[in-house]
């Protein structure tokens, strides 16, 4: 598993180091490699931190669901109370979510 992070952790930097042809600023014959900037920048990075949003909302969603699944496994008269705590934490993730979702489509160009 550790493996496999550092390895899309690997590919996430080099995606976001991409370089892409830019207009010739005369300091290389066939122009010069920088960064994505002005609309291309922009879609590059709301696609990244969206992406960033939802995996960090699911990793916290099924977390508080394995757990809760644990604690009534271990405890089988508690678990109205466990199941109520959960759905208020993955409420309360998803709503989180859905407002950091917005703040960067709605960003003006």
């Amino acid at each position: 598993m550790k493996n496999w992070m550092i390895l899309g952790a690997i590919a996430a930097t080099m995606l976001i180091a991409a370089p892409t042809k830019a207009a010739d600023t005369g300091d290389a014959p066939g122009g010069s490699w920088v960064f994505p900037t002005g609309d291309a920048g922009k879609a590059l990075g709301v696609s990244i931190g969206a992406g960033l949003i939802v995996i960090g909302a699911a990793k916290g969603i099924g977390n508080i669901g394995g757990n809760a699944v644990q604690s009534i496994a271990r405890q089988p008269e508690a678990g109205g109370r466990i199941f109520t705590s959960m759905l208020l934490a993955a409420a309360l993730i998803e709503g989180f979510t859905f407002f950091a979702l917005l703040i960067p489509f709605l960003s003006k160009p």
